[in-house]
């Protein structure tokens, strides 16, 4: 199994569906997967629970799926 894909689209292609679970790595905006963030915001999933140490900010992160609704519920600390 090839586990180098070409983008973070083609990663989360066929393993992201809507209302599925994510948990999401990295310490304020420090470390998060920023590219994979992107790439599920653009896939226009919808009721997505993400659990994470924050919420982002506006524009910013986590902040991007919540500021198009595509997030269920948020827990973070």
């Amino acid at each position: 199994m090839n586990k180098i894909f070409p983008s973070a689209a083609e990663a989360l292609k066929g393993v992201v569906a809507d209302g599925q679970l994510m948990a999401v790595g990295g310490f304020g905006l420090c470390g998060i997967p920023e590219a994979l963030i992107d790439a599920l915001r653009d896939a226009g999933k919808k009721d997505v629970p993400v659990i994470s140490n924050n919420a982002g900010v506006d524009g910013s992160g986590l902040g991007e799926l919540a500021e198009t609704r595509q997030t269920k519920k948020t827990h973070c600390s």
